[in-house]
């Protein structure tokens, strides 16, 4: 595809490391010279972000670092004032020549600063994994299924780790009440239409 080249930058959280995030990085990987990794709400722990930045910079490792050696890793705080990350994250990352994301927010703070580029239009239409971490998440809470949503690397890490069992026990119950909820105010909205 070779929509990218040269210096490329990128954001997401990785909570954990799923199918469709590593083929967004093997594809920036693969096309631009240099990429960095920005590892996102580095300073929070809670149901969303339940992997510590270490943690996730361990499991992109286990993806990338047997074919790739063109990557480096930023921690990038969430400041919770998007014009604050916004200035962090330009002067973290300095001049780019692409920067990737999905994220409508993201998108909108750094398009005055970065030209933006959704990673659909990088993944070749074969390599296209339709997987988020809510996804990844929910599973794990529910105790099966996960398995299939992430690289092989990055589940035995998890496991000879402790963090599928840390993960349910810290966050589990949480993660399938907060699905009901989002489950009931849906069906509720598509009720009142």
């Amino acid at each position: 595809m070779g929509r990218i080249s040269g210096r490329v930058g990128t954001i997401a959280r990785w909570k954990p490391v799923h199918l469709g995030h590593a083929s967004v990085l093997e594809a920036m990987c693969e096309q631009a010279s240099e990429v960095i990794i920005g590892l996102g709400s580095s300073n929070v722990y809670d149901i969303r972000n339940p992997f510590s930045a270490k943690e996730s910079r361990e499991m992109i490792d286990l993806v990338l670092k047997k074919r790739f050696s063109n990557y480096s890793f930023v921690e990038v705080p969430d400041f919770n004032d998007g014009q604050k990350w916004c200035e962090y994250v330009t002067h973290l990352f300095g001049k780019l020549d692409y920067f990737v994301t999905a994220n409508e927010y993201v998108r909108d703070l750094l398009k005055g600063d970065y030209e933006i580029v959704h990673p659909l239009e990088i993944i070749p239409v074969e390599k296209r994994v339709p997987i988020n971490g809510t996804r990844v998440r929910i599973a794990m809470a529910r105790g099966y299924g996960w398995s299939k949503l992430v690289p092989q690397e990055v589940f035995d890490y998890m496991n000879s780790n402790g963090l599928e069992e840390r993960f349910c026990n810290e966050f589990g119950l949480a993660t399938l009440v907060q699905q009901a909820h989002s489950l009931i105010s849906h069906i509720i909205a598509d009720g009142a239409t």
